[in-house]
């Protein structure tokens, strides 16, 4: 007998089809069809130039993503069963199976060693990416500063044998993935076809007056993008201008004039230290004498470093929003988290001082240097969420026809409404 018979099949490659359906199957051999087709392979494999253009990756995320995708083979050759197998693993595998393939991506250098220097060559790779698809790509500078503010939220505890840097241990990643969701919603999402809609590329359009100059906003894309890692698809559209204190003055009761869009809304401060900082409201700024508010809530940093700080579910002590109250045990202001007068956040009603600490409310720390906020900016912005504007339309013009009908009854009761036909 000759030596015709097939290989065994893999192993991974049936236990990864097991995660698709048929029809997920059919469509999966379809895209590698056509991609080893431009490959110009016989239909063998697809190259690596042709798999990253076709899912945009470029420079060492787009490497080593490939070569994780041939499962470090090094032969330049992805497969149909290498397509099922890293799909299988990296869309349809467990959180867990996900975050361990997304760490190991991150080694660039491919050396088991997770540095600030593989980090920072991803994020920059990210930056340059996000925005060239919103068309609006950072100064260099500019990524740089963006690079080190999220570096700053990473923590590097892991010893490694001939190395005085400590490099980034599998659950100081996981940590770093929790304060920065965006990243990792990025890193999540890379075999999808690339587009503005792309989860983890989305950037909220930023709407304000055109006479304002954008030089004295707090908020950039850069900030915006980090933020919205917090948020919904729904809630990623368009983000407007409500209140700054550098147009509208330091008032309390500007501010709530301002802001009442019976919408959720992104408070942004800069204090006289440099920090930046604030926390996002999911439920309308309204006079309350306790907390209130949801789950959705949450605390940021933007500067020096970029963090999230979501609720734990230590207690619901959410939003504050206090106004014209005389009594000491319900201070005037607003704040986010921890507890009356220890706050996790609080500007006072003179917004000319509050305070932050660290509060099990978000498990989050002391915002800025000092428990002590001077605020030098505050900056508020109104989420405009998809389709609530048409929402609000149809609703004023279904109660002007509903008014136009019951006006209509009254007359033709009375015996003229065709009077003037």
């Amino acid at each position: 007998m000759g030596n015709s018979q097939s290989s065994p099949p893999n192993p991974r490659f049936k236990s990864a089809s097991r995660a698709f359906t048929p029809k997920e199957l059919e469509d999966l051999k379809s895209l590698f069809t056509s991609l080893a087709s431009q490959s110009q392979t016989n239909g063998q494999y697809v190259s690596s130039p042709v798999f990253q253009a076709y899912f945009g990756l470029k420079g060492p995320i787009g490497d080593r993503m490939f070569d994780l995708a041939t499962q470090g083979r090094k032969d330049n050759k992805h497969t149909f069963e290498d397509l099922v197998i890293t799909k299988g693993t990296y869309v349809k595998g467990t959180n867990d199976e996900i975050e361990e393939f997304i760490y190991r991506l991150l080694d660039v250098t491919d050396d088991e060693i997770l540095t600030r220097s593989d980090l920072e060559s991803v994020l920059g790779t990210m930056f340059d990416h996000i925005f060239h698809l919103k068309g609006s790509q950072p100064e260099s500078s500019s990524r740089c500063y963006m690079v080190e503010t999220f570096l700053n939220a990473a923590t590097f505890s892991k010893d490694h044998e001939g190395g005085n840097d400590k490099s980034m241990s599998f659950e100081d990643f996981r940590c770093w993935c929790t304060l920065v969701p965006s990243v990792k919603k990025f890193l999540s999402n890379l075999l999808v076809p690339p587009d503005p809609g792309r989860p983890g590329s989305q950037v909220p359009k930023l709407l304000h007056s055109e006479n304002i100059d954008p030089s004295i906003l707090l908020l950039r894309d850069e900030y915006a993008w980090h933020i919205g890692g917090a948020l919904s698809h729904e809630e990623l559209d368009e983000w407007k201008l409500l209140y700054h204190s550098s147009l509208n003055g330091l008032s309390f009761n500007t501010f709530l004039g301002n802001i009442s869009n019976d919408g959720p809304t992104v408070l942004i401060i800069k204090d006289r230290e440099g920090y930046i900082f604030g926390g996002f409201a999911s439920q309308p700024w309204e006079r309350h004498s306790d907390f209130y508010g949801d789950m959705k809530c949450f605390l940021f940093q933007l500067y020096p470093k970029a963090s999230i700080f979501r609720p734990t579910g230590a207690n619901n002590n959410l939003q504050w929003c206090a106004a014209n109250f005389s009594s000491e045990t319900i201070p005037n202001g607003i704040g986010f988290g921890g507890r009356i007068n220890h706050f996790g956040m609080f500007l006072s009603a003179s917004f000319d001082h509050g305070h932050t600490f660290s509060c099990t409310t978000f498990n989050s720390p002391c915002l800025s240097k000092t428990n002590k906020i001077c605020p030098e900016v505050i900056e508020c912005w109104g989420i405009v969420r998809k389709g609530m504007e048409q929402e609000k339309a149809d609703v004023i013009k279904g109660t002007v026809l509903e008014r136009f009908k019951e006006d209509r009854h009254m007359l033709n009761m009375v015996g003229i409404a065709n009077a003037s036909e």
